[in-house]
């Protein structure tokens, strides 16, 4: 039962940042992105108008963050100096950052951006006005593959959101409220993951819980990322779910097509269609295997069925701290990505999510898959056939 990080993962993507580092002209990297942040030294906060950058050289790694977060970073052990301002706009970060850089005799950096991004309000300086800067995205690149202590931490994801699911539909009835039946499935999954782990779960959440399941229902099916409608459930109904489990930042993806009662010829037929592209494409991926040629598969299968009107996007997406990273599973993606680059590698984890959207309902399962060494692991297990999702 994987629940946590282990700490010689920092290290090892410490050294990799730092001998990314040692072929480059900068004296430092730095990186303004929490998610890149995060992967290299475990300190996660949420990305505000309060800049946070984190600054890595051949021997230290320092950090500028708001006041309001230096009692959680500074316990960090990867991080060996913590740089405040009070807050934005009173404060003035990117010169603290600065501050921080020349301390370390920074002359020029490597970063992931030119500056903070421009969120929630937040205008800056660029960093280039007062350091010289190149970019890299070395993190973003790194994300791609997994480890197994990664893919461990997926794993246990799909685990909860498998039982998220699993109260998900037994609280699904005529009458009602998808809203409602998706907060008692939430809760009731995440309170069984949270008494499980006890004292093991790694604190990730704010108020709500680490397992969430919810749906989209009736005509909102229809579009792929439709919200969830006031009105109750009725027989004949389309339920397009989702569940997913935060396990230390990590998550999964278990997606299925569900009937509320009696299923019509039509909507068999159409699920059915979105059943075989997904066992297809299910089949089609592998380490070695082109990334757009997945994508390729589903749509020669839809084109024989005559259905690529009724299809909106690609076969999915990598998964990890994010919930969409690339590789995508697009029909483009060689178009911009040779080489390596553009296969399917060991430790890349894929959601497997074709669809299609009639303008009644939509149709579309997602499973978590990884890439291994030999071929791949399902990492997610609710049933897939029609009359398992029947509620």
């Amino acid at each position: 039962m994987a629940t946590r990080l282990p700490a010689a993962a920092f290290d090892d993507r410490l050294a990799a940042v730092r001998d990314r580092l040692a072929a480059t002209d900068a004296d430092a990297a730095t990186w303004f992105g929490a998610t890149a942040i995060e992967y290299l030294t475990g300190f996660h906060h949420i990305q505000t108008e309060r800049p946070v950058v984190l600054a890595v050289t051949a021997d230290r790694v320092e950090i500028t963050v708001p006041r309001l977060e230096v009692e959680r970073v500074e316990p960090n052990p990867r991080i060996g100096a913590v740089h405040h301002y009070f807050d934005y706009p009173g404060g003035d970060p990117i010169r603290v950052a600065v501050e921080m850089l020349n301390g370390l005799d920074v002359d020029r950096a490597a970063t992931d951006a030119d500056g903070a991004p421009g969120v929630m309000g937040y205008e800056g300086p660029a960093l280039s006005e007062f350091v010289d800067v190149e970019t890299q995205s070395w993190i973003d690149r790194m994300r791609w593959e997994k480890s197994d202590a990664e893919v461990d931490l997926i794993r246990e994801s799909a685990k909860w959101a498998n039982l998220g699911h699993r109260y998900l539909a037994d609280f699904s009835e005529p009458g009602a409220h998808p809203a409602t039946v998706s907060q008692r499935a939430s809760t009731e999954a995440s309170r069984a993951m949270l008494d499980t782990l006890g004292d093991a779960y790694s604190v990730r959440v704010r108020g709500g819980g680490p397992v969430h399941a919810g749906y989209i229902s009736g005509s909102e099916t229809a579009l792929p990322h439709g919200h969830t409608p006031n009105e109750r459930l009725a027989e004949g109904d389309v339920l397009v779910t989702g569940a997913t489990a935060d396990v230390d930042g990590y998550r999964s993806e278990l997606e299925r097509t569900m009937f509320v009662g009696d299923y019509s010829d039509e909507q068999e037929h159409y699920f059915e269609l979105m059943l075989e592209a997904q066992t297809l494409a299910i089949d089609a991926l592998g380490p070695g295997v082109p990334v757009a040629e997945v994508d390729e598969v589903v749509w020669e299968y839809f084109e024989e069925q005559g259905v690529t009107d009724l299809a909106r996007h690609h076969v999915g997406h990598n998964i990890g701290l994010g919930a969409h990273e690339p590789p995508y599973i697009d029909r483009g993606w060689g178009d911009r990505y040779d080489g390596d680059d553009a296969v399917m590698a060991p430790g890349q984890v894929y959601t497997i999510e074709p669809g299609l959207y009639t303008d009644e309902y939509g149709y579309r399962h997602s499973d978590t898959v990884a890439i291994t060494e030999s071929g791949t692991e399902t990492l997610t297990h609710f049933p897939r056939d029609i009359d398992a999702n029947v509620v």
